[in-house]
């Protein structure tokens, strides 16, 4: 064969590997990771994403049950790939906007734009919500394979909300914004469903240290590779028909995650609690749901009130302090022992949908050391009739992982990793690419 030909099939060769190569689709991982740390002054949950182009990162107030991911874009928001949401459109559907933003009264800006559709950010440490603009912009997370961390990935047209800087007092000292994972359609976790094709899942596993949400389908692996997610314990999750949030739409559900306590226990004695403040009623009031902005657990003053009083009579032998605010019921911790779960005070049982399903709160969970010879039950008096009955917070959680099916509406919880001899921290972030 002459030289020529050579060259010619060789060129041809070539040229069809390159044209195979750029043919191949982008890769597209199966899970996604978020490092979660703990405020030691707000004891609020805090993350970071990066944001717009160029990159910028973000730091953010985790919100478990928050409608969607929104930042302050009054203060210094600059990015060539901001785009607001047009009212009528796809987007403004799928967030269930009412409003639209007819005048802007400024120069077109992030947040400021006519012809924008609205929504209701709300910050919901402070309780406080108001008007803001639909917006899209690039987001960069980085994959999991559910053990390591991966290569970074990036979401070209991300759906959030541009709020006003005075929403973020009351937050973190940097924060600019929260990172809502609740169960509405532009919820982060739906939002990296969509853009991913994974299953609609995502799982949070807080510390006072450095914990981890994994958005995508199991495995939830921690050192020394201990896979969480084969010992997960299911419950229903409940929806609210009447939203929970500061400021909201009339008919919209809520974004919380609810789940269905039908009693507790204490050393497995039944607490005397009126059982019709743990359902749902018709405006919204009552049950039980679980956040990451409040950092106790937080009980109506009567379930309050029985479940320190039980657990007193349950804990009499040890000598009691005064209490220290926010806690009532507080006690002697050179008097109290250790166990692999924490101190060694009685156990308390959320039971569920049956008497063998209960979410178990160990001495890890259930006790505040607040000086060094002082720990107490880490149960706050929400007073009466407050909007939720109970409220399992951020304290109560740690070290437990929570995976929230949104597909099969339902909550998969591991109870203490202490007993596996591993923690929410054990997560590998050190990349070993």
């Amino acid at each position: 064969m002459a030289p020529a030909n050579h060259l010619l099939i060789s060129c041809i060769l070539f040229c069809f590997i390159i044209a195979v190569s750029e043919a191949q689709p982008s890769f597209r991982p199966k899970a996604l990771i978020l490092p979660v740390t703990k405020d030691p002054s707000t004891l609020q949950y805090l993350t970071q994403i990066n944001q717009r182009t160029p990159l910028v990162p973000v730091k953010l107030t985790l919100d478990l049950g928050g409608q969607y991911l929104w930042v302050d874009c009054e203060q210094g928001y600059v990015s060539s790939s901001y785009k607001p949401a047009p009212c009528r459109s796809a987007q403004c559907s799928l967030a269930n906007s009412k409003s639209c933003t007819t005048e802007c009264f400024s120069s077109p800006r992030p947040g400021c734009n006519n012809n924008t559709c609205g929504l209701m950010p709300d910050n919901t440490v402070t309780r406080t919500g108001t008007s803001g603009d639909l917006g899209q912009d690039v987001v960069t997370i980085q994959s999991t394979d559910g053990s390591n961390p991966g290569q970074i990935v990036k979401v070209p047209n991300f759906l959030f909300t541009c709020g006003a800087t005075f929403l973020l007092d009351g937050l973190a000292k940097g924060v600019k914004g929260m990172a809502g994972l609740g169960r509405n359609k532009i919820a982060m976790p739906s939002r990296f469903s969509a853009a991913f094709s994974f299953q609609r899942k995502f799982a949070v596993c807080l510390t006072s240290g450095k914990g981890v949400v994994f958005f995508g389908d199991e495995p939830y692996v921690m050192l020394p590779n201990i896979d969480i997610s084969k010992s997960l314990i299911y419950t229903p999750l409940i929806l609210n028909k009447v939203s929970t949030a500061s400021a909201y739409f009339e008919g919209e559900p809520s974004s919380d995650y609810f789940i269905g306590v039908n009693s507790i226990k204490i050393n497995n004695k039944i607490v005397p609690i009126n059982t019709a403040l743990l359902k749902i009623n018709e405006e919204g009031f009552g049950g039980t749901k679980i956040s990451t902005v409040q950092p106790y657990t937080v009980l109506e003053t009567s379930i309050h009130k029985a479940v320190v009083a039980t657990f007193a009579k349950e804990l009499s032998g040890v000598p009691r302090m005064a209490g220290v605010r926010p806690f009532e019921l507080c006690y002697n911790s050179t008097a109290i022992g250790s166990t692999r779960v924490g101190p060694a005070v009685p156990q308390i049982d959320l039971v569920l949908q049956s008497s063998n399903v209960y979410w178990r709160i160990f001495g890890a969970n259930s006790m505040v050391q607040v000086k060094s010879d002082v720990i107490c039950l880490g149960f706050v008096d929400g007073g009466v009739n407050p909007r939720t009955s109970i409220v399992i917070g951020g304290h109560q959680v740690e070290d437990n992982l929570l995976q929230f099916d949104l597909a099969a509406s339902r909550l998969g919880f591991s109870s203490s990793l202490l007993f596996r001899q591993t923690t929410c921290a054990n997560f590998n972030f050190t990349s070993t690419a």
